[in-house]
């Protein structure tokens, strides 16, 4: 790893712990390992302290003819293990040294016999937990595992280095981004799961609904207690006839007011059971329908709901109020697609900006984007480490870089022209390259890698190929449109100025084949009070393959989502 095995001063001290005892965690009676093995020593001062530490063993091995125990023990607090020592005389060794045995140990910090790579040892006296693991069967063993295989074992995976230093990582990126907004003046506002909007007009939505559940449940309840014949309302409307010829008679005879009244209740009861038998009448098995088509006024909502694809129509509404926001959730998309770059579920960030023009989105978004760098070259270098050390040796290079470099800001016209003259010169694409198309990835990534080696922002495209709610520019071709283009993923960021003109972006509407209704308010926001505003859009997952160098989406969510798999 060359100059990156020791990072620069500045990038050590805020990594560091202070020189003091070892931290005992504030909510738990043990001292997390980072406290120990991630000084500026290695934990060489803290020898001769008593502490308590707790973890997960990655690897143990019984030495001096079983008359001792080494053990590397890790509680996911940072990618340094604490090598632990025990004796045979203080707990049976044969169950400690198993992989994935969990160990709650007590005992006296030491310094380690010189040349060896450890600063500091835990000579244990003693073993207040074990939770012991079954080698024969536990399928996270020590040896090296891939990342494919790693997904079907989504509930063990985070005891890996890999994925729990990618935890780690992304942790550092949400505390950056929620830091960098606090920072300017932004709002953090909860913006829906559940909406009636398509942001996107793409329809890949997956639809919120309870109409499919309630069937299932009427048609078992329809075939416990069928629902009643022709012949049972007749019976029922009979009875409701016979009652009320009852009432008649008693008021014909001058009956007591008792004796009609209890006729009387004896109608309405017949009434309300003729009532209950026709709307069971009514009750058909399947999916309620109107019209030849599915009935959405039956389902929870009254009306079509979808899982959002993004929080920011809805975020507007507050930027043109608050001014400054953003929203940082889940997303969610049904599109069937097996890529290493998709996911079903992903999150993303979005700022909103009021009073503010393409040009302030795109220093936002780059300011954004150099501070989370920036961020994990200060708070998460010795992930970084374990990064460029396993899969991609130039990802600490690259953070640098980024968060050092100005941005390239070119328009879409000029990227075509570049990626032109390169197919001119030999370059081939699979895709075309021509005026008026969506740029794909190998295209952004030749302008970002090959051509300017440095993130890229490429802004005005057509207005063909992006949403109605961008704003129009004077050549009624173009929008003012933005994406960040970085090495490794190309597109990181999508952003825009938005269409503040209320005629203009009804019309775009209207081009675009959606309906005007489910927009009407958003159309209000430029009915009242419009404001000139912008946004942007940051795939998280995106930029976490971004800064570790990980080729698939899969490996950097906790829990991923794809056609095919929800697992837990």
């Amino acid at each position: 790893m060359g100059d990156q095995a020791t990072p620069p001063a500045p990038e050590l001290a805020a990594m560091a712990i202070n020189d003091g005892p070892c931290l005992k965690h504030p909510f738990s009676d043990r001292a997390p390992v980072r406290s120990i093995v991630c000084r500026p020593d290695g934990g060489a001062a803290l020898a001769g302290n008593r502490v308590r530490a707790g973890g997960w063993v990655k690897t143990g091995r019984e030495q001096g003819k079983g008359s001792f125990a080494f053990l590397e023990v890790n509680d996911g607090s940072c990618p340094a293990n604490l090598q632990v020592i025990v004796d045979a005389g203080v707990a049976d060794l044969s169950t400690l040294v198993q992989t994935g045995t969990c160990v709650l140990v007590e005992g006296l910090l030491k310094m380690p016999p010189e040349g060896t790579k450890q600063k500091i040892e835990l000579r244990v006296d003693k073993v207040l937990h074990v939770g012991p693991t079954d080698p024969a069967s536990y399928p996270i063993p020590k040896t090296k595992l891939s990342l494919e295989f790693l997904r079907d074992h989504i509930h063990l995976r985070p005891r890996t280095n890999t994925i729990s230093a990618v935890a780690r990582i992304r942790n550092a990126l949400a505390f950056a981004t929620h830091s960098f907004f606090q920072e300017h003046g932004f709002l953090y506002v909860h913006t829906p799961i559940i909406t009636t909007s398509d942001c996107e007009g793409a329809g890949e939505m997956f639809q919120a609904t309870t109409l499919i559940s309630e069937a299932e449940k009427l048609d078992k309840e329809l075939i416990m207690n069928p629902p009643p014949t022709e012949a049972d309302i007749e019976a029922a409307k009979c009875t409701v006839g016979e009652k009320s010829s009852v009432v008649a008679q008693l008021k014909a005879a001058k009956a007591t007011k008792e004796d009609i009244s209890a006729s009387v209740s004896d109608l309405k009861k017949a009434k309300e059971n003729l009532s209950r038998v026709e709307e069971r009448a009514k009750l058909k098995p399947g999916i309620p329908k109107k019209d030849g088509k599915i009935d959405y006024g039956q389902d929870f909502f009254g009306r079509q709901a979808f899982l959002t694809v993004s929080g920011q129509l809805q975020v507007e509404t507050y930027a043109c109020a608050v001014s400054s926001v953003y929203t940082f959730g889940p997303t969610f998309r049904a599109e069937h697609s097996h890529t290493s770059r998709h996911l079903a579920e992903f999150w993303m960030v979005e700022p909103e900006i009021a009073f503010a023009d393409l040009q302030d989105d795109m220093n936002c978004a780059e300011a954004y984007v150099k501070y989370m760098c920036q961020w994990l070259l200060n708070k998460c270098f010795d992930d970084m480490e374990l990064m460029a050390k396993l899969y991609d040796k130039g990802c600490i290079d690259r953070l640098r870089m980024v968060s050092s470099t100005p941005f390239e800001r070119i328009t879409y016209t000029e990227a075509v022209q570049l990626l032109e003259e390169a197919v001119r010169g030999g370059k081939e694409f699979e895709k075309n390259v021509e005026w008026g198309i969506d740029l794909a990835s190998e295209h952004e990534r030749y302008l970002t890698e090959d051509i300017f080696k440095k993130p890229v922002i490429v802004y005005n495209y057509p207005k063909g190929i992006k949403a109605f709610y961008m704003r129009l520019n004077d050549d009624s071709k173009t929008v003012a449109a933005m994406d960040i283009l970085v090495p490794k993923v190309g597109e990181l960021i999508g952003g825009s100025q938005r269409e503040e003109r209320y005629e203009v972006i009804q019309q775009r509407i209207a081009e675009m084949g959606l309906p005007l209704e489910p927009y009407e308010w958003y159309l209000d926001l430029r009915r009242y009070g419009t404001v000139k505003h912008c946004g942007f859009g940051l795939g998280f997952e995106r930029m976490i393959l971004f800064a570790t160098g990980i080729d698939n989406i899969r490996d950097v969510i906790p829990f991923p989502r794809y056609p095919g798999r929800a697992d837990l």
